[in-house]
């Protein structure tokens, strides 16, 4: 999740009454709207590491999340005490790499998920609405996206995120083709004016010409082809500033993890007598 979505989620429960632990694991992350109730850099932070172990940004992450691994009290502890009433909200680092490439994060949801913790889980995954603009970029996305999916082996929801920055600039029609993301697309012009068609290669070392010849176009076809195949992604549309934007991706997420299901039935005056209490 992005630090924006998580502070908008986290104001909806709070104006509808419900309970939510925030848990921040971006161990580079600060500048918090709402504190959160366990944050990784308590226990570790990317900048020691990187200054420590002399390791860039993607080894030093990678690091944090094979330390947090191995200290895993540190999480599970202070979850042990919190019921099923609360909406646990975690906030993941953006960096690809630890979605698709490596087996970290399939392990710590396996230590979340199962034993006395036994936690229900989805993935919120955020492509920015901004990739909408390229074709190739969206395709890519979306392969992330599928690829994050089969490796984490959860209920997904999938969000095009920051819909106000391209509100008005697509017609609701063609919009439609990304939230269920169409392999036709790469038959239409596109606003930057690539056409993704498989023409004669040009001079690849030319910058106009390396995302425009007949190898480059082969290749985002097979990306959309693969995606059309396993037929697995589709979108649901974001815009922060809009509460009921925010609350329609609540109820997929709330319906991913069973949360109603889980609740404990009310009598009905409890909800009057916490209020006169």
């Amino acid at each position: 999740m992005s630090k924006t979505f998580c502070s908008a989620l986290i104001r909806h429960l709070q104006n509808n009454r419900r309970s939510c632990y925030y848990i921040n694991l971006d161990p580079a992350a600060d500048d918090f709207e709402f504190e959160p109730d366990i944050d990784i850099k308590d226990l570790i932070t990317l900048e020691d590491v990187m200054e420590e172990m002399s390791l860039g940004p993607n080894g030093g992450l990678i690091y944090c999340f094979e330390f947090l691994l191995e200290n895993m009290d540190f999480l599970t502890e202070p979850l042990e005490t919190v019921t099923e009433e609360y909406l646990i909200i975690i906030d993941m680092p953006g960096q690809i790499e630890l979605y698709t490439h490596v087996p970290i994060l399939p392990a710590l949801v396996k230590e979340l998920t199962k034993g006395s913790l036994n936690v229900n889980m989805c993935v919120a995954y955020l492509l920015e609405a901004t990739f909408i603009v390229d074709r190739a970029k969206f395709f890519a996305g979306t392969l992330s996206a599928m690829s994050a999916m089969l490796m984490l082996e959860m209920p997904h929801v999938n969000i095009l995120s920051k819909m106000d920055l391209v509100k008005g600039t697509i017609a609701r029609k063609d919009l439609k083709k990304f939230i269920n993301p169409d392999i036709d697309l790469l038959d239409d012009a596109p606003a930057d004016g690539i056409l993704y068609e498989e023409g004669e290669d040009e001079d690849l070392k030319a910058p106009s010409n390396a995302m425009a010849g007949k190898s480059f176009a082969k290749l985002n076809r097979a990306v959309a082809q693969l995606i059309d195949d396993f037929s697995m992604v589709s979108f649901l549309q974001l815009d922060v500033q809009d509460e009921d934007s925010v609350g329609a991706i609540l109820s997929y997420i709330d319906d991913a993890i069973q949360y109603h299901e889980a609740q404990e039935p009310k009598e009905p005056n409890d909800e009057l007598d916490v209020e006169m209490g």
